[in-house]
């Protein structure tokens, strides 16, 4: 029962660190834009960060239940969960990703904060390495 309950504060971490990176992915793209760090026009972090909130939005567009919670909801039931949910981490990790409101609003504010993230591919635009030959030629 223990490994249950561990792997599913294990997943409700990983759910956290997942949205944690697509919130403060997007705020460190915008002043990261603003103060000139290159890092954050990497094109692969970029279409990182695009893709993990894409993801969220078309979940949400079609009523798919996060596979993460579905995880999680599965482990902690084989776990036979006590009342306080698993351990301190595992709970308050829950408490501050989980709250209530209408299935709407999720789907609202994921669609909204998806074109957030569209917006910043133009307002700090991603840039890609140009090839080794490219460079060579300008040398």
């Amino acid at each position: 029962m223990f490994i249950y309950r561990l792997l599913a504060d294990l997943v409700v971490v990983f759910h956290f660190a997942y949205v944690g990176f697509v919130v403060v992915g997007l705020i460190l793209i915008l002043v990261g834009g603003a103060c000139g760090w290159s890092w954050v026009r990497k094109f692969w972090f970029r279409m990182i960060h695009l893709a993990s909130i894409g993801v969220v939005v078309v979940q949400a567009w079609f009523g798919v239940v996060c596979p993460l919670t579905t995880l999680e909801n599965w482990l902690r039931a084989h776990g036979s969960q006590e009342p306080y949910p698993g351990s301190f981490i595992g709970y308050w990790a829950h408490e501050w990703l989980f709250f209530s409101a209408e299935p709407w609003v999720f789907t609202l504010a994921y669609s909204l904060f998806g074109l957030l993230v569209l917006a910043s591919l133009v307002t700090v635009r991603p840039r890609r390495r140009k090839p080794a030959a490219e460079d060579a030629a300008l040398s």
